[in-house]
């Protein structure tokens, strides 16, 4: 049926000949709907013999002739025009071609509906074709794409680089209130100019390099619309550097948007100006390092490893091939044919398509919770909507296949036999199989008896009279603060007490009743103002009021520096029992409330990984709290507590936690130290994993969203 086609290419079809891994290519275009089809140099040659005066038995022939080494087969033949007819890319002399032609169409149409439809998140909205207008400008194209252009573009870019590094303080403080609700019309104003400008870049340089722009429109990322264009006609230009030129342009055009923001916002005073300025750098600069260079995402750092790896398509040939590896090597079908020959090729497409998957689910996981925080009700439509198109869908499609494919008609019961094994295996390991069930939770050591030591008044550490580490007894002094405004305040408040005292004395036979006693009410004042003023001067001597172990950690450090008052200065310990004191967020409370008999509790030390404490008590406190018994274990002293940016203390968390108090069993060669951080490890009865996640998802649930 194939062998007496006449068949040939469409006289719009053109065709660009690109190198790739030393291998020569021929990528073939059709400028009506900008489709590429690429083909090694012994397909070029059949292909580009087919006309209208042979068919294609003779065709093949001839080239079989001509090319006996490197000619296709004929399986070769009838796949690669199967291909090139369903792309339209073929002129076929029958009378059904043009209802096949509107057919393939239809069908071509519903797949992009399809593809639109799944990537409801990035929905696309064409508005024009720039191309004509370019073409009337090109001298506009190429100032903007010259060399001067990219001096100024340079110059601009260490102008601005400069200027932020030296008012980077400033640039962070300001930059902390951008997500604030009263920001974010400017937030959005700042990320639409700078998308604009991204664009134009992609516009301009794809244009300068010969190729054509026809669609410039907007796309919703998640609802939110921002320009896009079509810079596919890049594929077809012989040259890689062009290719990743036109990827890299819209980063340089945003480069520029940022670097011109800056200089703006230093030169500016607090208004729209100012604040638009700094919305676009900050937009500029984190959208470029965190989202356009990142390969995993198809913006501009896809399409630069792309070339830079010489493999096109990267993303749905790397689908392909994991496709293949699973029909071939878990189905059993042999005659699955790989979308490359290369090995190394073959590693890149595994590789790339198992991180980008994976870093598309977090992806859109990010963008759902992000709409969820704001808009329940959308989050939730859209979370059902990815299920539906990510996972019930395929799976419906996979079993249809399974059943009713014919690539399958041999293997049909291994693939079926291996499917349902495989499936019966995840669910037995998954939903059925108990794992180990464990968490952890920070904490720190605390003596069972131990006095926290803080400054009773403000002063500046001059002497530390006891070292840390080394027992005391009541009454001894531990460290000397001096400050002089409160010796200056107390020869004040003697000078104004001698002066009432010599006022008193002169009046006592000059003034009526009413004088004496508004001195003498003054001076009352005055003692007592004394007196307050000479106890604080007498706790500048800090001193132990209790018997133990005196712990100051990085007291050392601290010396000549100001402490204000109830400051914490140290502990006073003592050595005979110490407890562990952990803090438990409120969904782990909730497995240690309900499981009564834990398997095992211990305790692992910073720094002492190696040693394990055994637990042989612990008590849960059945009420929340926010302050730390720590401050090591929040944000601020470097632990993974969350605590609030007001307190300066750092100590009152932001989430409310449970406080559990375990008895430790004393080590025999190691003796425990007051304020050692470590983390307790519950183990609870094993539960299937599935289980686990389960109650995991749930608590998350409850927590985030309180329901």
């Amino acid at each position: 049926r194939v062998a007496e086609l006449r068949v040939t290419l469409r006289s719009t079809v053109t065709v660009r000949k690109q190198l790739f891994r030393g291998k020569h290519w021929y990528v073939l275009q059709d400028p009506f709907n900008n489709h590429f089809f690429r083909l090694e140099k012994p397909a070029y040659t059949f292909v580009s013999r087919l006309n209208s005066a042979q068919n294609v038995a003779e065709v093949w022939q001839s080239n079989l002739e001509h090319n006996p080494e490197t000619a296709p087969g004929q399986d070769e033949v009838i796949r690669l025009l199967a291909q090139l007819y369903h792309a339209n890319l073929l002129f076929c002399e029958l009378p059904i071609d043009s209802q096949k032609l509107f057919e393939r169409y239809r069908q071509r149409q519903q797949k992009e509906q399809r593809s639109k439809l799944s990537s409801l998140m990035f929905f696309r909205i064409p508005l024009f074709d720039p191309d004509p207008w370019l073409s009337r400008h090109p001298l506009l194209v190429q100032l903007l794409t010259s060399r001067v252009a990219f001096g100024i573009w340079l110059i601009l870019l260490l102008l601005a680089g400069k200027t932020v590094i030296e008012q980077l303080p400033q640039l962070l403080s300001e930059a902390e209130n951008l997500l604030s609700i009263s920001n974010l019309l400017l937030l959005y104003c700042g990320l639409a100019l700078v998308k604009t400008l991204h664009e134009l870049g992609h516009t301009l340089v794809c244009k300068r390099f010969g190729g054509e722009v026809h669609t410039i429109g907007l796309m919703l990322i998640v609802f939110a619309p921002l320009p896009y264009m079509d810079a596919t006609s890049s594929w077809s230009f012989r040259q890689r550097r062009e290719r990743i030129l036109v990827a890299t342009a819209g980063m340089i055009f945003e480069f520029f948007a940022a670097a011109t923001a800056a200089l703006i916002w230093a030169n500016t005073g607090p208004g729209a100006i100012h604040n638009l300025s700094l919305n676009m750098l900050i937009v500029a600069s984190v959208s470029t390092l965190l989202f356009n260079v990142n390969p995993l995402l198809r913006y501009d750092g896809y399409y630069i490893l792309s070339d830079l790896l010489d493999i096109p398509n990267l993303q749905s040939r790397s689908q392909e091939h994991l496709k293949y590896l699973a029909c071939r090597y878990l189905l059993g079908l042999r005659q699955s044919s790989s979308p490359t020959d290369n090995h190394k090729e073959a590693r890149w497409l595994s590789i790339f398509g198992l991180l980008s998957g994976a870093y598309r689910f977090i992806i859109y996981t990010g963008i759902i919770l992000f709409v969820a925080d704001r808009f329940l009700l959308l989050g939730l439509l859209m979370a059902g909507f990815c299920l539906l198109i990510w996972g019930i869908v395929p799976i419906g499609r996979f079993i249809g296949y399974l059943l009713t494919s014919p690539e399958l008609s041999r293997v049909r019961f291994r693939a079926v036999s291996c499917t349902l094994t495989l499936s019966l295996v995840a669910i037995i390991l998954l939903g059925m199989v108990p794992l180990p069930n464990r968490f952890r939770a920070p904490g720190i050591i605390e003596a069972e008896n131990h006095l926290r030591v803080t400054s009773q008044t403000a002063g500046q550490l001059s002497h530390i009279l006891h070292d840390a580490g080394s027992p005391v007894i009541i009454g001894q002094p531990l460290l000397q603060l001096v400050n002089p405004e409160l010796d200056i305040e107390i020869k004040l408040t003697h000078a104004q007490r001698d002066e009432i005292v010599y006022l008193q004395q002169q009046s006592a036979a000059f003034q009526g009743d009413a004088t004496r006693i508004t001195l003498k009410r003054r001076l009352q004042a005055l003692d007592s103002r004394l007196a307050e003023l000479q106890r604080r001067h007498q706790a500048l001597l800090v001193t132990a009021e209790a018997t133990g172990i005196w712990v100051a950690p990085e007291l050392e450090q601290r010396v000549d520096s100001w402490l204000e008052r109830g400051k914490k200065l140290g502990d006073i310990v003592s050595t005979d029992r110490f407890e562990f004191v952990a803090v438990v967020g409120q969904e782990d409370a909730a497995d240690l409330f309900s499981a009564a008999n834990c398997e095992q509790v211990s305790v692992r030390l910073n720094g002492l990984e190696s040693t394990e404490l055994q637990v042989i008590d612990y008590q849960v406190i059945p009420f929340e709290q926010v302050i730390l018994p720590s401050a090591t274990l929040g944000w601020k002293g470097g632990g993974e507590i969350p605590v609030k940016g007001k307190d300066d203390h750092g100590l009152e968390t932001i989430e409310p936690f449970f406080r559990i108090s375990a008895d430790l069993e004393q080590p025999e060669n190691r003796s425990l130290r007051h304020g050692h951080s470590g983390q307790i490890r519950f183990t609870l009865a094993p539960q299937p994993l599935l289980t686990q996640a389960y109650r995991k998802l749930r608590q998350f649930i409850q927590k985030r969203y309180q329901l």
